[in-house]
């Protein structure tokens, strides 16, 4: 797989239902709309963390996402 156009990445340690490999930062894949879900449905441990997908040649960020903050906010938020 070194020659795929899109890389799944983050600077954290991804895990998510769709990873072939809970933990590791980074997954190359073939398809554009294959690493838009597979990032959109993954989060980094810790959660919060900034999760991308770049296409390779160009090297230009085409998706990013963070978690949504999941506590609950008081009532001045």
């Amino acid at each position: 797989m070194t020659n795929a156009t899109y890389r799944v990445e983050s600077t954290y340690p991804m895990m998510g239902p769709l990873l072939p490999l809970a933990g590791s930062k980074f997954h190359r894949l073939y398809d554009r709309a294959l690493a838009i879900v597979l990032a959109a449905k993954s989060m980094t441990t810790p959660i919060g963390h900034e999760i991308r997908v770049v296409h390779v040649p160009t090297e230009n960020v085409i998706f990013r996402k963070t978690a949504v903050n999941l506590t609950p906010c008081s009532d001045d938020c």
